[in-house]
């Protein structure tokens, strides 16, 4: 099974990274399968480091502003008690893993890791069909360089009224965050293909 959630790494400096990501998960919680994307921070700090932490949360808003790079500060952190890493304070609950193996076959990289240590610290009430709406929307903004806009826009409007009559004040910004960074996206898109006379990306071929 595919759960979304937030991963830490280590950046080369020693400073924490946050990053959303949805790795495979076996029933046991002992093994993670992540796919970052070759070009990303967490892909980096994995191949170098080896280890992380894998969040299962709550907090869509917290999501959608790591998934858009819109955090002008990361939230609280701490040290597992045994493993490497950093632990988000408000998660409800962790898995510090280290990578076993990486496969960079084409087209997308795969690393297999153990879960060496692991924690609670709250219960996970749940996720209403707003806050499983804001997690879609936050998704189809990580792929907006790969996906033609129709596509997406069309998505983000059917995920509107979703939030709209399940969702609170956090799901309600956190959608409107990622309706303004998708948009925008977009928007630049154009702007290059009138300017340099390029076409817009359709998406991955």
């Amino acid at each position: 099974m595919i759960i979304e959630g937030l991963v830490t790494t280590e950046n080369e400096d020693g400073t924490p990274h946050l990053a959303p990501m949805g790795p495979r998960v076996e029933a046991s919680w002992s093994r993670l399968v992540l796919r970052p994307y070759v070009t990303s921070t967490t892909y980096a700090n994995l191949c170098r480091g080896r280890c992380g932490v894998f969040h299962v949360t709550d907090d869509v808003l917290l999501l959608a502003r790591a998934a858009i790079g819109g955090l002008a500060s990361l939230p609280p952190l701490r040290r597992p008690l045994r493993a490497q890493g950093w632990v988000l304070a408000d998660a409800c609950r962790w898995y510090a893993f280290e990578v076993r193996a990486i496969d960079d076959t084409p087209p997308r990289v795969s690393m297999s890791a153990e879960v060496v240590e692991q924690g609670w610290q709250r219960d996970f009430v749940g996720f209403h069909r707003a806050r499983h709406a804001v997690v879609e929307a936050a998704i189809l903004a990580t792929r907006v360089r790969f996906l033609p806009a129709e596509e997406v826009l069309a998505e983000m409007a059917r995920l509107r009224p979703l939030v709209a009559k399940t969702g609170g004040e956090a799901e309600e910004q956190a959608f409107r965050l990622l309706e303004e960074y998708v948009d925008a996206s977009y928007g630049a898109v154009r702007m290059r293909s009138e300017k340099g006379g390029e076409r817009p990306h359709d998406g991955l071929a």
